[in-house]
């Protein structure tokens, strides 16, 4: 990430809470948490602030980190979810949760909202297959810029080249972080910050994509 233009900062009073700021664009109130509870109290406020949303399907962006797989012999399972609707973003960290709330299984299979990402179907699978974890309405972010823009070379864009085609936006993705121990118990503040970004940008590029149609 440019440290010029994206940031994060601790909120104070709480060890789990942090803000993200996106360049002037948005400031994403993040939370990092392996407490079933506090996903539950995460999901319950997205859904009390857009219950009463007009739009006939919801915008959620998803994505999922794990340990790298060094050799064909490994197959890390999934260690952090991250999810992000408008400007809060839920970092949840599966592998060391005390329980997967039911909260957050509903919330996933709810045909009401549409969980965007690029290759979101490999990270759906896996969520399946690491954490028994079903998500209903999924599309990948690639083909929704394909079907809204007419542009077919996008799909073949990542994140990164969709933030730049879509939102203007130039985004670093260290591989430091990506290749990074995402199954540490204590995420450090580029982990956070690198969780949140991704997951905002799908939901971001999603919504402006709708948006401009």
């Amino acid at each position: 990430m440019d440290p010029s233009r994206i940031t994060i900062e601790e909120l104070p009073e709480s060890e789990t809470r942090f803000m993200v700021h996106f360049f002037d664009d948005a400031h994403i109130t993040t939370v990092v948490t392996s407490s079933g509870d506090e996903a539950t109290e995460w999901v319950n406020e997205v859904l009390s602030i857009h219950h009463r949303s007009t739009t006939a399907t919801i915008i959620v962006g998803l994505d999922i980190e794990w340990r790298p797989n060094f050799g064909r012999q490994y197959d890390n399972p999934a260690a952090v979810l991250q999810l992000c609707i408008g400007h809060h973003c839920l970092v949840f960290q599966l592998l060391h949760c005390d329980y997967i709330p039911e909260a957050l299984s509903g919330f996933l299979s709810n045909p009401n909202f549409k969980f965007i990402g690029v290759g979101i179907g490999e990270d759906v699978e896996k969520l399946v297959v690491d954490h028994d974890l079903m998500v209903a309405n999924t599309k990948d972010l690639r083909v929704m810029a394909v079907e809204e823009t007419g542009r077919g070379e996008l799909r073949r864009e990542g994140l990164k080249g969709l933030a730049r085609e879509v939102l203007g936006r130039e985004v670093a993705k260290p591989r430091r972080v990506q290749l990074g121990r995402w199954d540490n118990l204590w995420l450090n503040l580029d982990q956070i910050m690198y969780a949140c970004i991704d997951a905002f940008l799908s939901f971001e590029i999603a919504r402006r994509l709708v948006v401009s149609s």
